[in-house]
């Protein structure tokens, strides 16, 4: 059906029927001359034809009503919205508004920015809860439409509708804010933004008058407006504002400081948060809670994060309010499956590698209360097409639920061993694994991942419920998700060690094979996971098994890694070999196969890294090889550029470094005179003078001097060496005889 001039009752039918109907909307947006008149509707400057009786607002109520029934339909819909420039026109729209203009149209237009804003940014992603699939149809046209709407002068056009009285507009945009934001670039372009009066006082500073840039006074204009929206009457007006004040927060260390300002009223929007935490809606107290979680792990230490001025999380009064909020509402039958969905998603937020948060929702009770969820939702006695006709809102639940056990047992075997030996939750995971959902098979990747960390589980419970041959079905599937693959690759790499009696089974099923595709890759993350399983393996390993998977991976393409672009792969390739030349035979396999120059050179680039991993690891190395035969010893000390290099990390500050570098120089000055005054030409002698006496030096523990570590080495096992090395190079000839 083509609709040439749109009107108010037309559309008005147009609307009725595509509602919930996806083929109908996808029909629509297929008619685009229909699609073109109805963004012109939209837009402001649009021409109407007068011989309509309908007023032109009334036109463009419909119009905006219909164009967000149609941006929540299928993908192709919404690029075909795209394409006719309909998130421009609501912009522009919105822009133009007018003091006389109606509420209603005011509360049409601002909804609709946010419905086509919203469904952009889920084309684009990530996900704003769990896993979805990648693969996307609009996701260019939705990439581009999204920096549009964050691009400065777009934000100028209708950001400034947070101030507008009317919660009918104000409440759609901060849902903008709250469901548009997902990378940190445009969080952080709302968080600078100020209206333009605000720039121009700025710009008419004096350089020095100027303060430096940060979130501003309670975290900038906008989290201002958001705050006191907060303290609307409103339970959704409330949510709106919280969900974007979590959006603004998401590891935003300066905002979510400044959150904790205290504004005009003696309020700041972190206690306003804490305090709605008890709200009694449901979506404020998750909205709260959400908001709080942010707020805490962008102020506080993590264990893998960035180090702070603030107490760790664990320590913080928040967190004793927002976990007892999340384990009642997942564990209320009262409660909604959406609700308990993103309660458990939060839950995961809160304790993500942070292992004191982890061992504290233990304690609390969080992760039996998730693991009953889930056995709850799983149907255990099950045909083979369990899940066709599960609902979404289920399979998202599920997803959830095992996403926080997973989060919440990375760290501790015990926490590890009440899932494997006392809550009964492996079959669920187990027939997770093969969902249809791509969420759910993710989560129960992710869960088999924490628990393969437990040596005892990797030989008995893993084996015994079938997750490991359920993980290497999925790691071998080379059309699944790439996500799930990641999250797979991340669980082959615990099942690959030397303590898992699966390594020998995956090696016999072709897992090299793979491995070596994913290596070969573009995906940084999948080859990291890849190298990471191959050193698993080469750990401890057998000669023949060493030499085998090597083979099939291809020395001179091996070798090609140890100077790889990414220091990731770098570091990873290096311990490979620090891994393999654990005898004679095998470094002589490695001298070999790699050739003494070319592996040399890559061990003196190694030592002469500035990334602190990959340094320590051509240490350990080198310290390994040096091990090997005299032929292979003399080799090294020829390498003029290797010795200055191994010279250098004698006065490292990282200890690690110094040791496997000291380990080295003394397994080298035991070997005959020529090494002895190979060293000394290296002046690494006069190193190890000032290393060893006090007269010639003083301490610099702990970490020397920037990245130097200059004085008396303060490691009695490397000072022991050190004067034992020295001892060689000054009576060598004697201790030999």
């Amino acid at each position: 059906m083509t609709l040439m001039t749109p009107d108010v009752p037309t559309l008005k039918k147009v609307k009725n029927r595509v509602i919930g109907n996806p083929t109908e909307k996808l029909a629509l947006t297929q008619d685009e001359r229909f699609i073109n008149a109805l963004v012109d509707c939209v837009e402001p400057t649009a021409s109407y034809d007068p011989r309509y009786a309908d007023t032109p607002e009334d036109l463009r109520i419909e119009a905006a009503q219909v164009i967000s029934s149609l941006a929540y339909g299928p993908e192709a819909a919404l690029k075909n919205l795209l394409r006719f420039q309909a998130h421009q026109a609501f912009v522009c729209a919105v822009s133009n508004l007018q003091p006389t203009d109606s509420p209603a149209l005011k509360a049409a237009l601002a909804r609709g920015l946010r419905v086509l804003g919203s469904s952009i940014a889920d084309v684009v992603g990530p996900s704003m809860w769990g896993i979805r699939a990648e693969k996307s149809e609009a996701r260019g046209e939705a990439k581009v439409a999204l920096e549009y709407l964050f691009q400065a002068e777009i934000l100028d056009l209708w950001l400034p509708l947070l101030e507008d009285p009317s919660i009918q507009v104000t409440m759609p945009i901060a849902q903008l804010i709250a469901s548009a934001i997902r990378r940190a670039p445009h969080r952080q372009a709302v968080v600078d933004w100020l209206p333009p009066v605000d720039r121009a006082k700025e710009s008419r500073k004096r350089g020095w008058e100027k303060p430096v840039r940060t979130s501003g006074k309670q975290g900038g204009w906008a989290a201002r407006c958001l705050t006191a929206l907060c303290q609307s009457q409103e339970a959704k007006v409330q949510e709106a504002a919280l969900s974007a004040i979590a959006a603004l927060a998401k590891e935003n260390n300066p905002l979510s400081v400044a959150l904790e300002t205290l504004g005009p009223d003696g309020q700041s929007a972190r206690s306003i948060a804490l305090s709605l935490c008890k709200s009694r809606s449901t979506e404020v107290q998750i909205a709260a809670s959400l908001c709080v979680t942010r707020i805490v792990r962008a102020t506080t230490i993590t264990e893998y994060g960035p180090l702070h001025i603030h107490p760790p999380a664990v320590d913080s009064p928040l967190v004793m309010v927002i976990l007892p909020v999340l384990n009642r509402l997942i564990e209320s039958p009262k409660v909604s499956h959406e609700a308990k969905m993103k309660a458990c998603f939060i839950l995961s937020y809160l304790v993500t590698d942070d292992r004191e948060l982890c061992q504290l929702a233990f304690e609390r009770g969080s992760l039996s209360k998730v693991s009953d969820l889930a056995k709850q939702i799983t149907p255990l006695e099950k045909s083979s097409d369990w899940d066709e006709d599960e609902p979404e809102s289920i399979s998202c639940l599920r997803e959830a639920a095992l996403t926080a056990v997973a989060c919440i047992s990375m760290f501790d075997n015990d926490i590890r061993r009440e899932i494997t030996d006392n809550l009964d939750l492996l079959p669920v995971i187990h027939a997770s694994l093969s969902h249809r959902h791509v969420g759910v098979r993710y989560a129960a990747c992710q869960c088999v991942r924490a628990i393969a960390r437990h040596v005892g589980a990797l030989r008995t419970s893993i084996v015994d419920n079938e997750l490991g041959s359920g993980i290497f079905r999925i790691f071998q599937k080379e059309e699944e998700d790439r996500q799930v693959t990641h999250a797979a690759s991340a669980a082959i790499c615990n099942l690959m060690n030397e303590s898992s009696p699966l390594q020998k089974v995956f090696l016999e099923q072709g897992i090299v094979t793979r491995l070596i595709q994913l290596l070969n890759g573009d995906d940084p993350a999948l080859r990291l996971n890849a190298i990471w399983a191959i050193k698993n393996t080469m750990y401890r390993a057998t000669h023949e098994v060493k030499k085998n998977v090597m083979g099939q991976i291809g020395w001179e393409q091996f070798a090609n890694l140890l100077t790889d672009p990414s220091a990731d792969i770098q570091e990873q390739a290096i311990h490979v070999l620090q891994n393999i030349v654990d005898s004679e035979e095998n470094i002589k396999m490695v001298f070999d196969e790699i050739g003494g120059d070319a592996l040399l050179s890559a061990v003196e680039v190694a030592l002469n890294s500035e990334n602190e991993h990959v340094l320590r690891h051509g240490a350990a190395l080198l310290s390994n090889l040096a091990n090997g035969s005299a032929a292979y010893q003399d080799q090294i000390l020829a390498h003029q550029e290797l010795l200055s290099a191994l010279r250098n990390c004698l006065i490292d500050h990282n200890v690690e470094v110094r040791k496997p570098a000291m380990a080295c120089i003394l397994q080298l000055s035991k070997s005959n005179l020529r090494s002895q005054q190979a060293l000394r030409d290296a002046n690494i002698h006069s190193v190890l003078q000032r290393m060893t006496d006090h007269s010639r030096g003083i301490s610099l523990s702990p970490g020397g001097l920037g990245r130097h570590h200059l004085g008396v080495e303060d490691n009695l096992d490397v000072r022991e060496m050190a004067r034992e090395a020295l001892e060689w190079l000054e009576h060598g000839e004697d201790m030999q005889c």
